[in-house]
């Protein structure tokens, strides 16, 4: 058995349970969508309050107009320079700050709630664990960064250079987003590229207007066939142009239109051709007297599948098969930060935060035995990780 289970870690989770559910619930009812600075500051503060009786050092990354980060260190962490074990998970969520889902409750066997486990589900395991690590007097030998950060379901804009700034310093890190309902967890994810296309035309009444008429949405219509024509699945790229505006009336000769544009990808060099790709697109014209740009908005590096991934997932999965959990990997098409902490060539795995589905919707839910369960996991995998990253530092 790993010498990483440690029962007194076990016991301290076993026996606070009931305490990860009402942290839990203090969290979802917090209202932090991305753009709403105020709950996502809240819930920093309510993290600080948790942890205000540990070990463990909270600092606040304050941000102007969007959330502050929340920045948390094991006393290991702080004393000196060794690698350490990298945590990350995010406390903003999707739904819009005048969102009705702004509730939480349980059944016999769920949870539900805005972000339950996207990712405040996964929030919980990661500071329970760390309150199970310092029980067990850990923290002082560990050293451990946890970032909660305040803006990943909108790209990470302000706070991804300071993810990767950890992660250079990092021997391995574990992302705290969902787990798959059959126990996955994420080994590899596929990059992204989201962008903005704003097109000027002429405006006319439709009355008189001629086959050339300079229409920004004729000519927003041939850029958008034409960029559904990039989507290739066998080779895992899809190209998705989900939003677009324009116009102010039937009877009108559109002079603005705009797309947004999500787009996804296996490798670096793919996602470099798609963008390549785009600009040539929004670059060619084909309605006369109209004119395009195009902005990049977000964008993340793939996760690839490799080796480093995957030995660190072995020593994961040794642990949970020593605690007789059963988990299985997984290559997950959406991108979060784990994407950021691979672009660094740190080993990473992903998904490690409690069972559920539905998220992004008001249906979503939690899997309430695998609260305990995946903190369990997690708790008991780091010191198991850190001494095997450690001796391969010596």
């Amino acid at each position: 058995m790993t010498t990483a289970l440690n029962p007194q870690i076990v016991s301290f989770l076993q026996e606070n349970e009931t305490q990860m559910f009402s942290l839990l619930e203090d969290l979802v009812v917090i209202q932090s969508s991305s753009h709403n600075k105020v709950g996502v500051d809240r819930v920093a503060r309510a993290i600080e309050t948790f942890l205000s009786n540990s070990s463990a050092i909270c600092r606040t990354v304050t941000q102007e107009h969007s959330g502050n980060h929340l920045v948390i260190r094991s006393p290991a962490a702080e004393a000196d320079g060794r690698r350490q074990a990298l945590l990350v998970g995010h406390m903003d969520t999707v739904f819009p700050q005048d969102t009705a889902f702004n509730w939480y409750k349980e059944d016999e066997h769920h949870s539900y709630g805005p972000g339950v486990i996207d990712m405040k589900g996964g929030l919980v395991v990661g500071l329970f664990a760390l309150s199970a690590l310092d029980a067990a007097g850990l923290l002082s030998e560990i050293p451990i960064t946890f970032i909660c950060n305040a803006d990943e379901e909108i790209g990470s804009g302000t706070s991804g250079a300071m993810i990767r700034k950890e992660a250079r310093h990092s021997a391995f890190a574990f992302v705290l987003e969902c787990g798959g309902l059959n126990g996955e967890v994420v080994t590899g994810r596929k990059g992204n590229l989201s962008a903005k296309i704003d097109v000027t035309g002429e405006a006319g009444h439709a009355a008189f207007a001629g086959q050339d008429k300079a229409s920004a949405i004729l000519e927003l219509a041939h850029k958008t066939i034409a960029l559904e024509a990039l989507n290739a699945p066998e080779r895992g790229i899809t190209v998705n142009v989900g939003q677009v505006q324009g116009g102010i009336g039937p009877n009108t000769v559109p002079a603005l239109a705009s797309a947004r544009i999500d787009m996804r990808f296996l490798t670096l060099p793919e996602g470099s051709a798609l963008e390549k790709h785009l600009k040539e697109i929004v670059a060619h014209q084909q309605v006369p007297n109209t004119a395009a740009t195009c902005q990049v908005l977000t964008g993340r590096p793939p996760m690839p599948k490799c080796d480093a991934n995957h030995n660190l997932y072995e020593i994961v999965q040794a642990v949970a098969s020593d605690l007789g959990y059963y988990i299985q990997p997984e290559f997950r098409q959406g991108v979060s930060d784990a994407n950021l902490i691979a672009a660094e060539n740190v080993p990473v795995i992903d998904g490690l935060g409690p069972l559920g589905g539905r998220d992004h919707s008001e249906e979503e839910y939690m899997i309430k035995s695998s609260l305990l369960q995946r903190t369990i996991l997690l708790a008991c995998a780091i010191p198991a990780c850190y001494a095997k990253y450690s001796a391969q530092s010596h």
